[in-house]
């Protein structure tokens, strides 16, 4: 255990962090998961930017790395375009 008061501050701070963050990427790869599983078209485009959306928020906030974030919206994207070929 920490001894000094801003140790223990932190410690409160970084479980609070920790399990937002573990929300945010169970709801993301819940997401890609259905997006992935879609084959109509037109709901999969508009998961796409529902999804895309996710992963802007998820990078802005430091839960993804940006370079992960723009990988998987353009392979998702691909998967799409796939989908309407």
């Amino acid at each position: 255990m920490p001894h000094h008061r801003s140790a223990v501050k932190r410690l409160r701070q970084a479980a609070v962090a920790r399990q937002r963050n573990r929300f945010t990427k169970s709801t993301l790869r819940t997401a890609i998961k259905r997006l992935r599983a879609e084959k109509d078209v037109e709901k999969a485009r508009a998961a796409l930017s529902r999804v895309h959306g996710q992963l802007d928020r998820a990078a802005k906030r430091h839960v993804l790395h940006g370079g992960t974030a723009a990988r998987l919206k353009s392979r998702l994207a691909q998967h799409v375009n796939r989908l309407a070929g």
